[in-house]
């Protein structure tokens, strides 16, 4: 089948930037692949991604690329990680990602919600990446913040925004203040071009924006993430 009308595979806007769909594997908060991923393949409203084509080129002029990590999220995988944020027994990946909260806190403080954002098919969570280097897996490094906790950074070879992606906590804040300035610079510096080419970035994760002027603000779509041949 082919992708509902308005949707685009990103590569066939802009195939410079870089696909690491982390719920397509298995480095994420649950450990495993999440359900509805089939593929490795980035899918957004056409919208979404001629303006995220337009922060890539703003990107680049800095030696920089654009590394996604998630945009279309079929509903089917939003309720598999509210259900997973509801099952207490599976912890195993809580030292990585969420060490000093409770699956509880996760969805009391925002992070996930029954409806995602992301369904709607306009939400991308990114960061950005020296242009020349490749992702790194499963490089983990010990590190401590201002306010004296420690915590595991996810050295994948992306630019060092002070936590990894999906880092649950108040640190991966916009303006956190118990990371060094220096990444809240960074942050600044990917907002501010995000915001220049339309989006809008969500407080509570320095990797999550959202179209502003999105195609489909009350529409949450679950088809599969899969490669364009599947869906032939």
């Amino acid at each position: 089948m082919a992708l509902p009308d308005g949707f685009v595979y990103l590569k066939e806007i802009n195939p410079r930037i870089v696909p690491n769909l982390r719920y397509f594997s298995h480095e994420n908060f649950v450990g495993s692949r999440i359900s509805g991923y089939h593929a490795n393949e980035v899918i957004l409203t056409r919208q979404a991604a001629e303006a995220l084509s337009k922060a890539q080129e703003k990107f680049e002029q800095d030696g920089n690329t654009i590394v996604v990590y998630d945009a279309y999220r079929p509903k089917k995988a939003v309720h598999f990680i509210i259900n997973w944020l509801e099952d207490p027994n599976d912890d195993s990946q809580r030292p990585k990602y969420y060490p000093n909260r409770s699956k509880h806190d996760i969805l009391e403080l925002g992070f996930f919600n029954k409806n995602s954002s992301h369904s709607r098919g306009s939400t991308v969570d990114l960061t950005i990446m020296k242009l020349g280097n490749s992702i790194k897996h499963n490089r983990w490094i010990n590190r401590r913040l201002l306010d004296g906790q420690e915590i595991l950074y996810h050295d994948d070879d992306t630019v060092d925004m002070g936590t990894s992606y999906d880092y649950l906590d108040e640190a991966s804040y916009h303006d956190s203040s118990v990371v060094p300035r220096e990444f809240n610079d960074r942050r600044d510096y990917l907002k501010n071009v995000m915001k220049s080419c339309g989006f809008n970035e969500y407080h509570k994760e320095w990797w999550h924006y959202t179209l502003a002027n999105e195609p489909f603000p009350t529409t949450y779509f679950d088809f599969d993430v899969e490669t364009a041949q599947n869906k032939q």
